[in-house]
């Protein structure tokens, strides 16, 4: 395959995501095969939900909407430009995937396709339906992808490579047994924000996008927040109120009164607005509902901790106020150069 079909490819996947970002769905006779594709995807992101309980049709549109804004002519070609992907080495490239939220494991697919290699994808269990009829698309569509994924079952065997994403506790079982292999092995991360006091209402509300998109799952999200000492929540709290639907939906609701029972039964101090709880924590991974806040003094000094810590941290959003921090909103709506844990996965598939 060259690498303009690859492309054009992926860019036609994305304007077939495209019109599934805002109900009603509504098709768009100049999308290659929608005819076969277009209400069956439908069926499968109202279907979701019964999949995995997280995976509200809400929380499908906002991965199809990030993808499909994605995988755009330009975005694909800015990408791209900095390497060399002309050749394919047909490596095979054992893919462990995270289920955490849906599509986590997208980018790595398309950098396994882009770079001319086989992908031998494990799904884990909690999502299992996307991104294989995304792929059955792109097959409908560049039939030169037909036999470069592979999903298995069970045991990953005959790789070369291997990209594995999973817990601390599961990151050590891969490390071992991947350890005679090329490896991208990803542990926990979250992601943190940084406030002085001096944000507007619209960017606390997008503060409030970056903390429960998703329900709070992915290392993405916000889990923890830093604010000046003597820091006023009551703007924090005002802006977090636009997200109080969240606790009619019965599973956050759940974990919303269940870790804020055991917080007061510890007898930890909470500040709570009856649907999210905040608790002044040093560490980063908060519950599901609750979001850790530390006070701080003097920002350079955060600064340089957070620089200490960074394999711990996924991204920080601030208001400019430390260098390589993102803006507020931003934290689920990654570029395609924005590799996950700061690992250009790219160059690591060039170099097999």
């Amino acid at each position: 395959m060259v690498l303009d079909d690859k492309k054009k490819a992926f860019i036609t996947l994305g304007k077939f995501m495209s019109q599934f970002t805002a109900v009603p769905f509504v098709s768009d006779a100049q999308v290659p095969n929608n005819a076969s594709f277009f209400d069956s995807f439908v069926e499968l992101m109202h279907s979701s939900v019964h999949y995995n309980g997280w995976f509200t049709i809400e929380q499908v549109m906002h991965a199809v909407r990030t993808w499909s804004n994605s995988l755009t002519e330009e975005n694909i070609n800015i990408w791209t430009s900095k390497y060399n992907l002309e050749s394919e080495p047909l490596k095979k490239v054992g893919m462990i995937l995270a289920g955490n939220i849906p599509l986590v494991g997208f980018h790595d697919l398309l950098s396994v396709l882009l770079s001319g290699n086989i992908a031998i994808v494990k799904l884990s269990s909690n999502d299992q339906k996307v991104l294989p009829f995304l792929v059955r698309y792109l097959i409908s569509i560049e039939p030169g992808f037909d036999g470069r994924v592979v999903f298995v079952e069970g045991r990953l065997e005959g790789f070369d490579a291997v990209i594995a994403t999973g817990s601390n506790n599961t990151a050590r079982y891969f490390e071992y047994y991947f350890s005679k292999y090329p490896s991208i092995i990803r542990k926990n991360r979250n992601s943190v924000a940084i406030l002085d006091g001096n944000e507007s209402e619209e960017q606390l509300i997008a503060l409030g996008r970056d903390i429960f998109t998703y329900f709070g799952l992915g290392c993405r999200n916000v889990s923890k927040f830093y604010v000046p000492t003597g820091y006023n929540f009551d703007a924090f709290f005002n802006a977090m109120f636009h997200y109080k639907e969240l606790i009619e939906y019965e599973k956050y609701s759940n974990n919303y009164d269940y870790n804020k029972a055991v917080f007061l039964m510890s007898e930890f101090k909470i500040l709570d607005n009856g649907f999210m709880t905040i608790m002044e924590d040093k560490g980063y991974a908060s519950p599901i509902s609750s979001v850790f806040y530390e006070y701080y003094d003097d920002l350079n000094e955060l600064s340089n901790r957070l620089l200490d810590e960074e394999q711990k941290i996924q991204c920080i959003v601030s208001n400019d106020l430390i260098d390589g921090s993102i803006a507020f909103g931003e934290t689920q709506e990654p570029k395609l150069w924005d590799y996950a844990d700061g690992i250009d996965t790219m160059e690591f598939l060039l170099k097999l």
